[in-house]
């Protein structure tokens, strides 16, 4: 059959299976196509409700949204005027409560200096078992409602010898070190209605942003802002080992957490712009050290000792974006959030067809054998 240009049963149905499988994947992977891949759809379903019930109770879509680290929920505590609180159990697509002791699972919207800011009480941790595309998952409905400007706080372990409990800085550069080895939020097909397939990160923390906090620092007289410094995101949930601490010192890194270099990269991605805080609430344990480990209620403890200072600083921050920043910052560009219905054949995905077309012809095959 070969020699005669005849090509065997058993490549046609492979090449049968790879050319549909191609053009699955090439279906996916272009958002014009009416089929929208799965992974595009919590965020805008979740969108289109938070913008609804926003309509709803009469309040401007926000230009600010804030992401509170460990312990830093009581900064929506600094929202005023008419204000719109929305738990995390009522968004469609959103897990429904944060597991971590000081991140509560609820979403506040209200004025915060004068500016509609919408508050996420809490974050999602890849230690927690959630998909890092669920982990940014704030973010992006922050997208999808319009946000110009986003501002993630975190608690961290400090690792610059310069850095005392208490302290605070501006990320200005950071390290993903689950990122270099393969988890990224932004890995499988791309919204392009969101970002570029490539995106650069050299400017994903912009100066501009970074001398507005330490403008308002010094407004404050706040003596324990370091002005910026270099921040890794590790996975968790372990805290680092003395010998990981020195690794990390090595490269420069100033202080290590589980979070948010996901939601500055999805929040860039995205096209708005992006702060990022650190309190510094532990030092962490070097070689030839004999301090205690660290440890969650140390965190939980530093946080609240600085709590009220850091609700006035981030206040003072957006008060001064109010007057500087926000008016020369377009909004970015509406996402459609409608999401198309699928057919019932559309919901079935082609590779199981395929597969369940393959077991029947197989099934077949099996019994014209035991038949002969």
């Amino acid at each position: 059959r070969v020699l005669s240009g005849t090509i065997p049963p058993y490549r046609r149905r492979r090449q049968v299976f790879l050319s549909l499988s191609q053009a699955n994947t090439e279906k996916l992977n272009n958002l014009s196509n009416p089929i929208m891949h799965p992974s595009f759809v919590p965020y805008r379903v979740a969108g289109a409700y938070i913008a609804q019930r926003l309509e709803r109770e009469g309040i401007d879509s926000p230009e600010v949204g804030i992401i509170c680290g460990s312990g830093l929920s009581d900064l929506s505590n600094a929202l005023e005027g008419k204000t719109l609180t929305i738990k995390y159990s009522e968004i469609p697509g959103f897990p429904f409560e944060t597991t971590v002791v000081g991140h509560k699972g609820e979403l506040v919207v209200g004025q915060l200096s004068g500016v509609t800011t919408i508050c996420f009480r809490g974050r999602f941790h890849a230690y927690e078992g959630h998909p890092l595309k669920r982990v940014v998952l704030p973010v992006l409905v922050m997208r999808c409602v319009n946000v110009k400007l986003v501002i993630i706080t975190n608690a961290a372990g400090g690792l610059n010898p310069n850095f005392n409990i208490g302290d605070v800085f501006a990320i200005s550069d950071s390290i993903a070190l689950p990122q270099l080895s393969g988890m990224n939020a932004l890995m499988g097909p791309n919204d392009s209605e969101l970002g570029p397939r490539f995106q650069p990160v050299s400017n994903a923390h912009p100066e501009e942003l970074r001398n507005v906090a330490k403008q308002a620092a010094r407004s404050l007289q706040y003596d324990f802002f370091h002005e910026e410094g270099t921040y890794c995101f590790v996975s968790g949930p372990m805290y680092e080992s003395k010998a990981e601490c020195k690794f990390l010192r090595q490269l420069g890194v100033d202080a290590v957490g589980m979070s948010t270099i996901p939601e500055v990269l999805a929040a860039h991605h995205s096209g708005m712009k992006v702060l990022g805080l650190s309190l510094v609430t532990n030092k962490v344990v070097m070689p030839g050290d004999m301090g205690p480990a660290a440890s969650h209620e140390e965190v939980i403890e530093a946080v609240d000792k600085r709590s009220q200072q850091m609700q006035a600083f981030v206040k003072k921050i957006v008060e001064i974006l109010k007057s500087d920043v926000l008016p020369n910052t377009p909004r970015p560009k509406q996402i459609n959030l409608t999401v198309p219905k699928a057919s019932i054949v559309e919901k079935i995905s082609l590779q199981t067809i395929v597969l369940g077309v393959a077991a029947l012809a197989a099934g077949f095959m099996i019994g014209k054998v035991r038949a002969s």
